[in-house]
């Protein structure tokens, strides 16, 4: 499919319908920015050794460091933004999967809660709890003095 033949196409409408697709292309992604990273943290690395290296004649020690600051603290800035565009994107396919499953639970927990409604509108009447036979058997009445524990449990009917 391509967009020469279908009005409708859309290059990342099937990666968006699936958190599952989501995440691998978010991944993918996320690999090859950090690969780039990697490389802008080399080039900084170098163009800060290059400037402050870099003296003109009448410097004094410090003005070459001043004159590479801004360049440096621009090329950190974009690797800052850089790994928060990556922790962006790990974030976002979290949320995408949380989404579905919010998705998921919202018609389950609106079952449950129009259940609920409708055991309040009506309801059950509590039946009385049925007297134990009274034939003749004695009754064991476990109150306060009863057995504590299972163990007791097998002395008394012994």
């Amino acid at each position: 499919m391509n967009s020469n033949n279908d009005p409708n196409y859309a290059p990342l409408r099937d990666v968006a319908q699936s958190p599952e697709a989501t995440a691998r292309y978010l991944a993918d992604v996320q690999r090859v920015l950090l690969d780039i990273g990697k490389n802008l943290e080399t080039l900084a690395h170098e163009t800060r050794v290059h400037l402050r290296d870099t003296h003109v004649e009448g410097d004094r020690w410090y003005h070459a460091r001043l004159r590479a600051m801004p360049v440096e603290k621009a090329l950190g800035n974009v690797l800052k933004n850089l790994n928060n565009l990556t922790e962006g994107l790990e974030k976002s396919a979290y949320k995408r999967r949380a989404h579905d499953e919010a998705v998921v639970n919202t018609a389950r927990d609106r079952k449950e809660k129009e259940l609920e409604r409708q055991r309040k509108k009506n309801p059950q009447p509590l039946q009385a709890a049925p007297n134990p036979p009274q034939q003749g058997v004695q009754s064991q009445n476990y109150g306060y003095g009863g057995p504590t524990s299972i163990y007791d449990l097998g002395r008394e009917s012994a």
